[in-house]
């Protein structure tokens, strides 16, 4: 065996041992690759801003971390206002729409699919609210629960706060950590391999800007969608359902659920409804084969068509986690194969 060949081999076993290896460490490795993504994320915001007078690195990273916690708990104080006072205007109205299902909807159901469906809505009103009043109750049974899977509740709560404490020491050494890298790349790789890392800088820069065009283009759409229908609450649920785009379905899952409740407690039949879910189907499609595509793909140098097969594909292979970061590592792939076409189209086989 020749020492390119055994080099070879000795990388690639190196690769499958460090994938594997990887794949052992996924539980505890989650919490860092989410803090590093946040921070590659931040830390343009860190630099400029530590270059502020009197503004030493740690004092920007603590600013930035404090400018993005304000915007979480910003989020959530428009979410569960608007989430409890629809909640109560929907119970208030629930009666109402409990007779709706029995005079109208199943009828339709029996007349068209012959299910023959017993409704007895006093019982079921009665029911729901008592349940609904006696919700303090519940954590009597989920106690138990949280007991029983106390190990998993701790894990959980430990990951969430290693985040914040991880991104922040990122986001401080971020130099210092580079510097560090940069030292230790072989000098025969080292042009080359700082030429192929800032071009995948610059695919994920540009990544980030396209997505950010689609979260504003998708809360100007459904911000305006659902105020044609003259619906309450059309500004702040537009506005969060597009912002969550960049989560796949979070945005949409969120934003129907919130719609969907305005929507029953304010127009006056169904048809407003399927309206507001008619505007959630089309967003989605519009997002996924339109939007997506063309600011984000056409950014970083992907084929809309291959937009949709990267989701698609890495969907299917890491589910939720895969269709998050199915892009930006699709563009750092197609750097990748560049560089490599470049090469071959050098080498002595191609020639050859």
């Amino acid at each position: 065996m020749t020492p390119e060949r055994f080099a070879a081999l000795y990388w690639l076993v190196a690769a499958i041992a460090l994938a594997w290896l990887l794949h052992l460490l996924d539980p505890v490795l989650t919490p860092f690759l989410a803090a590093g993504i946040l921070a590659y994320i931040l830390q343009p915001l860190v630099a400029r801003s530590a270059g502020w007078r009197y503004m030493s690195r740690t004092s920007a990273t603590g600013l930035v971390m404090l400018l993005l916690l304000v915007s979480l708990v910003t989020l959530l104080l428009i979410l569960l206002p608007l989430l409890r006072y629809e909640s109560g205007l929907l119970m208030a109205k629930l009666p109402e729409l409990l007779d709706i299902v029995r005079q109208r909807l199943l009828p339709l159901l029996e007349q068209y699919f012959g299910v023959a469906a017993q409704w007895d809505a006093t019982t079921f009103k009665e029911l729901l609210s008592e349940h609904w009043q006696s919700a303090g109750g519940v954590s009597g049974k989920v106690l138990p629960w949280l007991g029983s899977s106390g190990l998993t509740l701790i894990n959980l709560l430990l990951n969430l706060l290693l985040i914040p404490l991880v991104m922040f020491y990122l986001l401080r050494d971020w130099p210092l950590l580079l510097q560090r890298i940069d030292e230790s790349i072989p000098r025969r790789w080292h042009d080359k391999t700082r030429e192929i890392a800032g071009e995948v800088d610059a695919v994920l820069a540009e990544f980030l800007r396209g997505q950010l065009s689609v979260m504003v283009l998708m809360s100007l759409f459904y911000a305006i969608a659902l105020a044609l229908t003259g619906m309450q609450f059309a500004l702040p649920i537009g506005i969060v359902s597009g912002m969550l785009v960049f989560v796949p379905y979070l945005g949409a899952v969120i934003g129907l659920v919130l719609a969907t409740l305005v929507a029953v407690t304010h127009f006056d039949s169904y048809i407003g409804v399927l309206v507001v879910w008619g505007i959630f189907a089309a967003g989605q499609m519009l997002e996924g084969m339109v939007v997506t595509p063309k600011l984000v793909g056409d950014r970083i140098g992907l084929h809309p068509l291959g937009v949709i097969f990267a989701l698609l594909a890495f969907g299917q292979l890491f589910g939720f986690f895969g269709v998050l970061l199915a892009l930006p590592i699709s563009a750092m792939l197609l750097v990748g194969l560049r560089h490599f076409r470049g090469w071959y189209l050098t080498s002595p086989f191609y020639k050859n």
